[in-house]
């Protein structure tokens, strides 16, 4: 047996090409072994991200996440594969690390990272490295970097878009400093609304891992207190240097913030958990209580709030295409005395659709529970799924 960070003939020879470098060498490699990293998400960006902290030979990686493995993650979640489809995110996530490199310790936690479990889940780890994909796991991580007085390795994406950055307090501004509150519920897509170039978080879920890598080893300009901003589009880079805002409410001098807490409606919450968006019973639809409406000719005027690229895939005869961000707009159009259903792939952007229609006054609006996607399963076999 070896203790702690020491290492054997077999280590030797699999991180060779690290000990062949002065930066790192033999005793870079084992603080790499002596290190533990909790990382929260096992998608787009933790699975990169996990990769190459394995193949690394990062000691000890906690990976915490509460979903199953589908297929439309494959695009781009390269940790997991076709034949895990509907497997625990986490236990895919444990096996192909350790069949990539069996002399690291990978700890699985599979539930819903919340205020309740975060301090205990992260005790044991020396940086927290975000590969969430919403606002309130990132500012919890965040809260929790700063009260336990860790790093925070941030990365998020958007379609073609990245931001990467290291939060540290005890060197540089937190998360708060650059966005003090999180944006009201469901006002920013997600993924699964918006969409991702799929080789998009390789490349932010790589520049993370080399942060935290950086970090373990002491090498290098960690981005503390600066945003790296990624374009795929135009493969341009930039650096925006960030200050610590002295008001901030969890870093400043009088913090507001001293114990973790969760944020409204969707913290912690699984997606799946809150697809109707808390909209109350009246403004929600059936599918198959649509068809019947449809088929009897009531006078049901039908919404797309999806993007026109969409409609590619699947569409409902007679519907508006609005897209969600001009639904506003376009609203003077529409009578509010008619009865509208809007829909959308799942029934998430056209909850915030009604919603908006809703406080202008229309008060005979419902959503498609479940969006097109429901309608396939329930009413037409037919229809693509996507």
């Amino acid at each position: 047996m070896t203790g702690k960070g020491e290492l054997t003939q077999e280590e030797i020879l699999r991180y060779s090409r690290h000990l062949l470098i002065p930066e790192v060498g033999l005793e870079g490699q084992r603080k790499l072994k002596a290190a533990s990293v909790l990382l929260v998400g096992s998608g787009g960006l933790g699975s990169p991200i996990a990769l190459y902290l394995a193949a690394a030979g990062v000691g000890r990686i906690g990976i915490v996440d509460y979903d199953v493995v589908d297929a439309s993650n494959l695009q781009r979640q390269i940790i997991h594969d076709t034949q895990r489809i509907g497997m625990l995110k986490v236990e895919s996530a444990r096996n192909r690390l350790l069949a990539l490199n069996p002399f690291v310790q990978v700890d699985v936690y599979n539930e819903v990272f919340t205020s309740q479990n975060a301090e205990r889940i992260a005790a044991d780890y020396d940086i927290l490295v975000d590969g969430s994909d919403n606002f309130p796991t990132r500012y919890l991580l965040n809260d929790l970097a700063v009260l336990s007085g860790k790093p925070f390795v941030y990365g998020s994406i958007f379609r073609f878009e990245g931001q990467v950055s290291v939060f540290d307090a005890r060197r540089g501004p937190c998360y708060r400093c650059l966005f003090p509150e999180p944006p009201p519920p469901d006002t920013v897509p997600s993924c699964a609304d918006a969409g991702v170039f799929g080789v998009l978080p390789g490349t932010i879920g790589s520049i993370q891992a080399t942060e935290v890598i950086k970090i373990i080893l002491g090498i290098g300009e960690p981005l503390t207190g600066k945003l790296l901003l990624y374009d795929a589009l135009d493969m341009s880079m930039q650096v925006i240097h960030l200050r610590k805002n002295l008001q901030c409410k969890v870093c400043g001098e009088i913090p507001e913030i001293t114990h973790l807490i969760d944020y409204e409606a969707f913290c912690g919450v699984p997606a799946r958990a809150v697809q109707e968006n808390g909209l109350e019973a009246d403004r929600i639809i059936e599918p198959a209580d649509l068809k019947q409406r449809l088929e009897t000719g009531n006078e049901v005027v039908l919404i797309d709030v999806r993007d026109p690229v969409e409609q590619q895939v699947a569409a409902l005869p007679g519907a508006l295409l609005i897209p969600l961000e001009r639904l506003g707009q376009r609203m003077k159009e529409l009578d509010p005395q008619r009865e509208y259903v809007l829909f959308c792939r799942t029934g998430v952007r056209s909850a915030r659709g009604v919603r908006q229609m809703a406080a202008a006054g229309f008060t005979k609006v419902k959503n498609l529970r479940g969006g097109l996607n429901a309608w396939a399963d329930q009413v037409d076999p037919t229809m693509l799924k996507y």
